[in-house]
């Protein structure tokens, strides 16, 4: 053998090792991101459902608000005798 041919025959070999290094490590870097994503999902879900519950009491509140306003108006311009024109 010719030294070009052992030194192309190494540098294929050390080439094919570094590829397979990296792509194994890849793998486990694309695991270790889906891993992450699915802890990130689950949390979203869950302050998706804290808003939500959140939430609901608050519209209640505020429509009970503008029903007390609302009456309140009614009182008033009964007891007031105000007339909007």
């Amino acid at each position: 053998m010719e030294a070009a041919q052992v030194v192309l025959i190494a540098v294929v070999t050390v080439l094919t090792v570094l590829l397979s290094v990296i792509g194994v490590q890849l793998f486990f870097i694309l695991r270790e991101v889906r891993h992450s994503l699915q802890k990130i999902n689950c949390l979203l879900d869950e302050a998706g459902g804290i808003i939500r519950s959140v939430a609901q009491p608050a519209a209640a509140i505020g429509g009970g608000l503008a029903q007390i306003s609302a009456v309140l108006k009614v009182i008033g311009r009964f007891l007031g005798g105000r007339k909007d024109v």
